[in-house]
């Protein structure tokens, strides 16, 4: 997934977010995590909006934010 989030494909940074999120493959790293997720959001990736709308919500790699929580799952959700 390295290569292709680095070559800026959306599902790789995704993918390659959750692998940080939950140390799969890779020492876990929250904070890059909610990189990766922001990075695929920007690109209009649905998946990747709810998954940093997870993070805003539980303070995972972020301070907690509801608001920023709900505005990206409905962001998801429209698409």
């Amino acid at each position: 997934f390295r290569q292709a989030a680095k070559q800026g494909l959306a599902v790789a940074r995704y993918a390659l977010g959750r692998c940080f999120l939950d140390g799969r493959g890779v020492v876990q790293d929250v904070e890059e995590a909610v990189k990766l997720f922001r990075q695929a959001a920007k690109q209009g990736l649905a998946v990747a909006r709810y998954a940093l709308g997870r993070c805003f919500l539980d303070g995972r790699g972020v301070v907690q934010d509801v608001e920023e929580a709900v505005k990206l799952f409905r962001q998801a959700a429209k698409q």
